[in-house]
């Protein structure tokens, strides 16, 4: 892995009780009907719709592709969901059912979901799914080399794969329930920051605690103070645990909040999800005609 001069990063100290407290003002914000529909279409059109099973068939993903065209016919004005998410070898398979919708196909790569092999692995696994016709990468960090402190590797490693991407965009996956301090996930994101990352994620949705809404803070704060520092914007992906349309506006409001209005948009931030959707979508038809629909009218995936 070459490296061209030292990479040092100096990252802020964070106010664990401050920003926890923070994170808590974001939830007792209250939405007026209208504002909140608006909000609902919002995160519907944030989500990477996902599946990342060791059992993930064709016909998994065919369906998880339809629905993602098709979220809920009998509701008109519904937006379509940002991506399709899924692993390197169902990328092909993916983007002919999307076929020329605007969704895009994004696959995990990097030895998802531990990060555990060989650089060279890594970077076969990412030309595999760019190469396939993925849209966008979301790779994860080496968080063994994180906490042995080689902060050089981690960047340089999240470099090479951006390089890797060519003009796919790149989610850099913390894994941030594995970082164990706020200190440290605002370190790993200045890392993947510098090191080129289009994104910074939570989680990988197979560790517990995933995304919580002060660890977002956190990360959001980085983006900002980047944003401020450099005039370049970086988007934002929570992913792991959202799944009540209720939690998703709250994370809303504090994105707004705390980057402003420009990131309130697929293009820089998303929710990584398998069961949001139908969450938003019930809520939709609630707004729309005064009762819950049942479950059973919406897919399950």
């Amino acid at each position: 892995m070459s490296q061209t001069k030292p990479f040092t990063i100096n990252s802020p100290p964070v106010d664990q009780v401050g920003v926890i407290e923070r994170a808590k003002r974001f939830q007792s914000r209250s939405i007026k009907a209208q504002s909140k529909l608006q909000g609902l279409k919002m995160v519907l059109g944030m989500i990477d719709l996902t599946t990342l099973e060791g059992m993930d068939t064709p016909g998994k993903v065919k369906q998880l592709c339809y629905k993602a065209q098709h979220l809920h016919d009998s509701v008109e004005g519904l937006p379509t969901v940002a991506a399709v998410c899924v692993y390197p070898n169902f990328v092909a398979l993916a983007k002919k059912e999307l076929g020329n919708s605007k969704i895009k196909v994004a696959s995990v790569a990097t030895a998802f979901p531990s990060g555990n092999t060989s650089l060279e692995i890594k970077l076969d696994d990412v030309r595999m799914a760019v190469d396939q016709g993925a849209d966008e990468i979301d790779m994860v960090i080496s968080r063994g080399k994180f906490h042995a402190g080689e902060f050089s590797y981690v960047h340089d490693e999240i470099a090479e794969v951006k390089n890797a991407c060519g003009l796919a965009r790149l989610k850099v996956i913390l894994e941030t329930g594995e970082l164990g301090t706020f200190d440290s996930v605002r370190k790993a994101s200045d890392i993947a920051i510098a090191a080129g990352g289009d994104f910074i994620k939570t989680s990988t949705g197979k560790i517990k605690p995933a995304a919580t809404m002060p660890v977002t803070l956190v990360m959001l704060e980085a983006i900002r103070d980047h944003y401020f520092k450099t005039g370049e914007m970086v988007g934002m992906k929570p992913a792991g645990g959202i799944s009540k349309a209720k939690l998703a506006l709250q994370y809303l409001i504090m994105v707004q909040e705390t980057l402003g209005d420009a990131w309130l948009d697929n293009h820089w931030f998303r929710f990584g999800a398998s069961s949001l959707a139908n969450d938003v979508l019930m809520q939709i038809v609630k707004q729309n005609t005064g009762a819950y629909q049942s479950a059973d009218y919406f897919s399950i995936d």
